[in-house]
Parts: structure tokens; C-alpha cells; sequence
């Protein structure tokens, strides 16, 4: 198996990633090696972050967590709000400490924002504007959001190339930002300070080369949740009154279709049906930024788990980890 791109060796353990879409099997490997290897996982996950959304984001059992050391999962209540500049903080902390323990942090996980943050850095940007805001909304229920994008596109050609014509959170912020400063969003992003610079990288994402395949494991692993209480998992948050479709964390995929379902939305079938759709969607996405970043080699899940795990030991063994 050909080895990634890495950056030239420096002092201390390197900094691994995986990741890949949702249902490749990045938990598995990850699990595997970490029995085998002196590393421990950092979670890159923006649903395993709150405490009480276990079966819905596949979150490692507790067991397992008390036998290898998992990092950034239970850190919030699901009423608090968790972003992308809060994660690159706390996993800086946590690859740090792990480190200091002289082993190797294996970053796992599909929340591409939040590895993106951490790879690439936080730009320098102001805080939101909710008076901007609601003219931005005002301007797209006259015009449309794809017309929106055509006039970030006018202002901002890089950040438009990036963003979906229906992006309504990413076309706001970009123009946001362009009438808040004056600057462009892909400009303030390129100075941006960069969490990793300086640490050796070892990166890889997971690729079926059949999307068959994956949209299977999707499937049955969404009907896995709902056998082991999933939509009873989503009716205790439901029924706690203090949370509600508009927090973040019941817009994750999943909850937020079965929440629709106990809203009296639609029925349950068509909610698992939803969910299912959703979390497909979810790995196109995934799968489309993962293309557009190339950071990391692409491995095929179906074939490459005890290649990639037999050479990342003796990687980690030659660095006298």
C-alpha cells in the first residue's frame, strides 16, 4: 500500500486522520488500530459532541471508551451550541496532551467543516450580523438564493466556486462578510493561522469505489439505529421542551427526520425513509469535499483495512512510538 504525502518528519508523534463519508467503516479501522497501536481518537464529529445523542450518532459504547481513550464526545448539552472554532480549540488541546503522552492522535471522523478548521485554520472574521442577516433573507425571498449566489460569484468568485447555488448558510455568511469588511471571504481565509502547522500528517479517507455499496451500509445501519431505540432516544430530547428544531443539534441528520415525525410532520416510515435520504446526501457531500481537498490518500474500505493497519504500526513503530 503506498504511503501518503506526509510532511518532513519533525520532532514528536505525528498527527493522524481518517475520514471519509458516513457508513465506510472509519470507526471500525480506527477501533482496531488503536487496540494494536499507541494512539487515541479525537473525535471529528459535530453530533457526538452532546451528551445524550448516543445511538443516532453511532457514539462508541461506554465500554469501549473505558477500555481506548476517545476524545470530544459528550462535551456539550444538546441546548448549547458547539462550532467549528470551539472544535479546532479543544482538539488543539487534546492533540496536545496526547502527544505529551508520547502517542499518536488519530483524528476520525466526516465533519468536513471541522476538519477543514483544524487543517486549514479559522479566518479572522466578524462576528454574524442578525440585522444583515435578516436583509440577506428579506433580499432571498424576493430574488431567490441561487440569485444570492450569483452576486457573491460577482464579489467573491473563489468562495462562490465553493458554495452551492442553495446553500443558504454559506451564500449568507460569504456575503456577510463581504459587506461587513470589504474583504473577500476566500481572501480572510487565506490568512488564516493554521492549528497543525509544524506536526507531521499521515491523512486518509475512506472511498467504496461502489456507491451501491455504501448507500446499502447506510440503510442498514439507519435501521440498526431504529431496532437498538433510536426514535425513542429523539422522543426523550423531544419531550425535555427546552429544545427544538431550530437548535443544532436536532439538525442532524436523523434526528432531525424523526423529530419531524413526532412533530406530526409526516409518519415514521416516511421519516426513516427521509433519514435514510438525508444521510446519503450526507455522504455525497463528503465525499465531494474530499475530492476538492486531496489532502489525504483514498483507500478502498473493502479491501485495504489490514494493509492500512499492519503499515500504520510500522510507521508508528519506526518513529519509536
Amino acid at each position: 500500500m503506498r504511503a501518503p504525502p506526509a510532511e518532513p518528519a519533525l520532532s514528536g508523534p505525528p498527527v493522524l486522520i481518517l475520514t471519509g463519508p458516513t457508513g465506510s467503516g472509519k470507526s471500525e479501522w480506527a477501533e482496531r488500530l488503536a487496540e494494536e497501536a499507541p494512539v487515541e481518537i479525537v473525535s471529528v464529529d459535530s453530533a457526538q459532541v452532546y451528551r445524550g445523542m448516543d445511538i443516532g450518532t453511532a457514539k462508541p459504547s461506554r465500554a469501549l471508551r473505558a477500555r481506548i481513550a476517545h476524545h470530544l464526545i459528550d462535551m456539550c448539552d444538546p441546548a448549547e451550541p458547539y462550532s467549528a472554532g470551539r472544535f479546532v480549540q479543544d482538539a488543539r488541546g487534546a492533540i496536545a496532551a496526547i502527544r505529551a503522552r508520547n502517542r499518536a492522535p488519530l483524528l476520525v471522523g466526516g465533519t468536513m467543516l471541522y476538519l477543514r478548521a483544524l487543517i486549514q485554520g479559522l479566518a479572522p472574521l466578524p462576528p454574524a450580523s442578525p440585522e444583515l442577516r435578516r436583509e440577506l433573507d428579506r433580499q432571498a425571498a424576493r430574488e431567490g438564493w441561487p440569485a444570492l449566489h450569483a452576486e457573491l460569484a460577482r464579489l467573491d468568485a473563489p468562495a462562490a466556486a465553493r458554495i452551492r447555488p442553495n446553500d443558504r448558510q454559506r451564500i449568507q455568511r460569504a456575503l456577510e462578510v463581504c459587506r461587513l469588511t470589504g474583504e473577500r471571504l476566500s481572501d480572510l481565509q487565506r490568512r488564516a493561522e493554521r492549528p497543525l502547522e509544524g506536526l507531521t500528517l499521515w491523512a486518509w479517507a475512506l472511498a467504496p469505489p461502489e456507491r451501491a455499496v455504501l448507500h446499502r451500509r447506510i440503510a442498514e445501519r439507519f435501521q440498526a439505529m431504529m431496532a437498538a431505540g433510536f426514535l425513542e432516544e429523539v422522543r426523550a430530547l423531544y419531550a425535555r421542551g427546552d429544545l427544538s428544531a431550530g437548535h443544532a443539534s436536532m439538525r442532524s441528520v436523523g434526528y432531525r427526520q424523526l423529530w419531524g415525525h413526532l412533530a406530526g410532520e409526516y409518519r415514521l416510515e416516511e421519516a426513516v425513509a427521509r433519514g435514510i435520504a438525508a444521510t446519503r446526501q450526507l455522504a455525497k457531500r463528503q465525499f465531494t469535499w474530499m475530492r476538492s481537498e486531496g489532502f489525504a490518500e483514498w483507500l478502498d474500505p473493502e479491501t485495504h483495512a489490514l494493509s492500512w493497519n499492519r503499515d500504520v504500526r510500522r510507521r508508528l513503530d519506526a518513529a519509536a512510538l
